[in-house]
């Protein structure tokens, strides 16, 4: 069964790849978007978002299984991870793909 994030979200094509994920209303700055959900996993996947945990010098990989799967990655995003928690970095206006940056060096 798949679980929706929330009436403020939705998926469609994405010039960036593949699916993306929109803002459906507004969305303030600070306000939290959605929690990614699903399992945790030791191997990487299409849809596993890694979180680092600092005390531990550790990752942790989770295998998404809501609308955050889709979160698409940006060198200029508007919206960031804390954790599994993602929160608007500016305000978003509908129809706006939300975007994070993966952490990785793309040159």
């Amino acid at each position: 069964m798949r679980k929706e994030t929330n009436k403020h979200l939705f998926v469609a094509r994405s010039p960036i790849h593949g699916r993306g994920l929109f803002a459906a209303t507004p969305l303030v700055e600070g306000q939290l978007i959605g929690v990614y959900e699903g399992p945790e996993v030791s191997e990487d996947g299409t849809h596993v978002l890694w979180i680092e945990d600092d005390t531990a010098n550790s990752w942790t990989g989770y295998n998404g299984k809501n609308d955050l799967r889709f979160l698409n990655h940006s060198s200029a995003p508007n919206a960031e991870m804390d954790g599994l928690n993602c929160y608007a970095m500016m305000d978003i206006d509908p129809g706006t793909e939300i975007t994070i940056d993966y952490g990785w060096d793309e040159s």
